[in-house]
């Protein structure tokens, strides 16, 4: 398994960025650990997504962000160029084939591939019960929160092939903890949890790395004892992490940022 382990690391590093990898007598500066890498993040122009986008770039990447309104996008863009990063941002609804096209074309403008796909964007645009929800609801929440990123990676799996890299699908705890009123959302983010292990599978030989990361749901404070409510900074880190190459051997996991533990 060691030799596994070691081959992670050969390679990760790609000369087509402007940014470099700072060094300190310990090794790697973690401020430059995915320096020279390129990340793709859908629907983060605000909260969790826009909090994922600003870490990786923080770390070193040079980030594409992405979201259905201009406004947001160029607001968003603004904020982190004026923090000194790499960024840059493209209006992209994740549902329409045209808009994920433009999104692999401006990703590929830096230098021609692309490392990491954080998706980020969903949609739960009715509170209600499963058996009362429309065909035309049901289409829109499965549409956008798993066909599109299965139908965006697929998009890019050509250009990011051979790069080391890591695929992140962002749930939520509701996969595990569903509440009557969000109906099918909890559906989709429940197979969110399927896709991640089928696609691990696939995507293994070509040496990208696949995780989900599940986000807080905030009505969970009282009835796992929470002490405070997550924030879109505490789902962050644990993506930087799976991106760099101390999780080079991680693949397939399901990884909770809910302040109590889904599992045993």
């Amino acid at each position: 398994m060691l030799p596994a382990v070691a081959r992670g690391y050969r390679g990760w590093f790609h000369p087509c960025a402007r940014l470099s990898v700072r060094m300190s007598s310990t090794g790697i500066d973690r401020k430059g650990i995915l320096a020279n890498r390129v990340a793709v993040v859908t629907g983060s122009t605000s909260g969790i997504g826009f909090a994922m986008a600003r870490r990786l770039a923080r770390d070193g990447a040079h980030v594409v962000i992405s979201s259905r309104k201009q406004q947001n996008v160029d607001r968003a863009v603004a904020e982190l160029q004026g923090e000194g990063l790499s960024v840059a941002g493209i209006v992209c609804h994740v549902g329409k084939a045209e808009d994920r096209e433009q999104l692999v074309a401006k990703a590929l403008e830096h230098c021609g591939g692309v490392d990491f796909l954080v998706c980020s964007a969903g949609v739960n645009p009715l509170v209600g019960s499963t058996l009362g929800t429309s065909e035309q609801i049901w289409d829109k929440i499965l549409s956008v929160n798993v066909k599109s990123p299965a139908l965006l990676l697929s998009q890019l799996l050509p250009y990011m092939e051979k790069r080391r890299g890591a695929v992140i699908l962002v749930s939520s705890a509701a996969a595990y903890y569903p509440a009557k009123e969000l109906g099918v959302y909890n559906v989709s983010k429940t197979a969110l949890l399927g896709l991640t292990r089928t696609l691990a599978l696939e995507l293994a030989p070509k040496d990208i790395r696949l995780h989900e990361n599940e986000s807080f749901w905030k009505n969970f404070k009282e009835r796992h004892q929470l002490q405070r409510i997550g924030e879109s900074e505490d789902c962050a880190g644990i993506v930087s992490f799976l991106c760099s190459p101390d999780a080079s051997y991680i693949t397939g996991e399901n990884i909770a940022v809910a302040g109590f533990s889904s599992r045993l």
